[in-house]
């Protein structure tokens, strides 16, 4: 009797699994503590995957122009190189474009803040002054009088004193972990490095460790989703791109129009946090205001109110019709996923979820629309002129006058 080998793999897998499970079930707080281990360990590389994906995007188009290199390993370098510079570039241009700003900025709140604060406290005195009954409530309920001024302080130095152990031992734990962070960040930018120059070599062996495993029907329906997930993702994370630089580009003209003050800063701040998932806008906006507060209380409310109206005309107008167009989606869908997410999971749903896999549930649910579309490009490209395409597939190849 001849054993098929897939299948004894197959089932020595599903009885492995089927023991992994039970063993979570049976010792949850082992199998927790096994996969933090696990994940710290493999957190370098998940990290260094991510970045090569991310670093893919601009690499394959810088790739796409040098094609006149007929090496390929040379070219693959080249474009690699040229990826990493191209990135650094646009970090120390915004670096070099925000750190003067800040200079100035944080040398006028320094001579600004102590001024504000003078004035405040003026005129809430001014208040309590005009409002005596006010004033004695609160004097009441603080019963500042009765405090022991001096009690107070031994003890807090007592207590400051007594704390100087726990705060050098929690400074040690931040240097061990900037450490382990710089060492986590260095393998996996290698890693990246590494994967970038070997993609095809990776992804062929993905490919036979995958048909191992599985029926090669369903290997290839799992390699046709992966492509589509990577093609969707990587238009999103453009779309992205320019998205947020439209936005930061919206603030500077609208801030200009108000005669706010920091315009390259705040409206730099804008793009740059809009890339981050959930709190980017977010933070943008509460370090926008606070700059603006310090120079002008009036305008930072106006500001506020400037980011509430911009951010709606964004998720509402510009967002669906500059994301969509990069996954393929039209503006209404997008604005479907966008709100969809957002009622589900907030701002990481509606911006960083829904949109990039609507579009990828779109195209896997409708492949032939898809394919046709990229049929009938491949047929203009490869066909003669006068003559057509025969057929799909394999027999595309076919012309005819």
């Amino acid at each position: 009797m001849q054993i098929d080998k897939k299948l004894l793999r197959r089932l020595f897998l599903l009885a492995a699994g089927c023991l992994v499970f039970a063993w979570i079930l049976l010792d949850t707080e082992q199998a927790s503590s096994a996969a933090k281990s696990l994940w710290n360990l493999i957190s370098p590389f998940v990290a260094g995957a991510v970045i090569a994906f991310v670093f893919n995007v601009p690499m394959r188009a810088i790739e796409r122009q040098l094609d006149g290199i007929h090496k390929e390993g040379l070219r693959r370098v080249l474009s690699i190189v040229l990826t990493i510079a191209a990135l650094a570039l646009v970090i120390m241009f915004v670096v070099e474009m925000l750190a003067p700003q800040i200079q100035v900025t944080v040398a006028a709140l320094t001579e600004r803040i102590p001024t504000f604060i003078e004035q405040t406290s003026a005129k809430l005195m001014q208040l309590m002054d005009d409002n005596p009954d006010m004033k004695a409530w609160i004097m009441d309920i603080a019963n500042l009088e009765s405090l022991e001024w001096t009690k107070i302080l031994k003890d807090s130095m007592g207590f400051l004193g007594n704390q100087m152990s726990t705060v050098m031992g929690s400074a040690v734990n931040v240097i061990g972990s900037v450490t382990s962070g710089i060492v986590n960040l260095v393998v996996s930018i290698a890693f990246a490095i590494y994967c970038l120059a070997r993609k095809e070599i990776l992804a062929r062996q993905g490919r036979r460790i995958l048909y191992s495993l599985i029926p090669e029907k369903t290997g290839d329906e799992i390699i046709r989703i992966l492509r589509l997930t990577n093609s969707t993702f990587s238009n999103f994370i453009s779309g992205q791109c320019l998205e947020a630089c439209i936005l930061g580009g919206l603030f500077a003209v609208t801030m200009a129009i108000f005669r706010m003050p920091y315009i390259p800063l705040v409206s730099v701040i804008i793009a740059v946090t809009a890339l981050v998932p959930v709190v980017g806008a977010f933070v943008g906006c509460v370090v926008g205001a606070f700059f603006i507060l310090v120079d002008n209380p009036l305008q930072a409310l106006t500001f506020v109110a400037m980011f509430l109206i911009l951010q709606q005309l964004e998720n509402n107008l510009i967002y669906p019709r500059v994301v969509g167009t990069s996954i393929g989606l039209p503006g209404m869908w997008v604005l479907v996923a966008v709100t969809i997410g957002g009622e589900l999971m907030g701002g990481f749903g509606m911006r960083r979820c829904c949109t990039p896999w609507r579009g990828n549930l779109r195209t896997s649910a409708f492949p032939s629309e898809t394919s046709r579309r990229k049929s009938c490009k491949t047929t203009r490209r490869s066909c003669n002129p006068g003559s057509s395409r025969i057929g799909n597939g394999k027999n595309a190849a076919v012309c005819k006058k």
